[in-house]
């Protein structure tokens, strides 16, 4: 988006955007989901919750960094609130699963809520806890909520991928399939 500082309408609508970073397994799946939820304008994948400054992918894929593969959701709370991303996020992935989504397997897959402020905690926690009692899983969910302190973008090349790569042998068993569930699950949720 151009913001010039003539035009007070983008200035204006950009500050009423929020922001939520959320690792679910591959970011390549829940960026192709979370993408489509109306009230959403971006979503970014990158990493977070490591130790290495400016890791790259390659990097990260050997966890030894520390970090999960998360995106940076950014979104109009006038549109669809922190509560309901979260209700999103927990139908999308396996909750439960440590360290691992499916196929994909290591600590860079790990199921994580990264919280910017104590409403944001709070809200997950209890979200996770409600979850827990319902017995929806069998296992207890592992999810990790901690605290939020820097988000590295990763590589141009993830950038809208399912999209731009959606014949691709992994988008074709992985991605596409979480996609269509996700369109039928959340289709009132959607953009037009």
């Amino acid at each position: 988006m151009d913001i010039s500082k003539n035009d007070e309408s983008s200035t204006n609508n950009l500050n009423t955007m929020d922001t939520a970073i959320f690792g679910a397994g591959c970011f390549w799946c829940v960026e192709a989901q979370f993408q489509m939820l109306d009230g959403v304008q971006s979503v970014t994948s990158g990493f977070s919750g490591g130790s290495v400054e400016n890791p790259t992918y390659k990097e990260v894929c050997l966890g030894t960094t520390g970090h999960a593969e998360v995106c940076q959701i950014i979104y109009d709370p006038a549109k669809i609130s922190y509560d309901e991303l979260l209700a999103v996020f927990w139908k999308t992935h396996d909750p439960t699963q440590i360290n691992r989504q499916g196929n994909d397997i290591g600590t860079q897959y790990r199921s994580v809520i990264f919280y910017k402020n104590e409403k944001e905690k709070e809200l997950a926690e209890k979200q996770k806890k409600e979850i827990d009692e319902s017995d929806a899983w069998d296992n207890l969910i592992a999810t990790e909520i901690s605290p939020f302190t820097v988000f590295y973008k990763a590589e141009d090349y993830h950038t809208n991928y399912f999209n731009m790569h959606g014949n691709e042998s992994y988008c074709q068993f992985v991605v596409k399939p979480k996609v269509d569930k996700f369109k039928k699950v959340f289709k009132g949720k959607l953009k037009k």
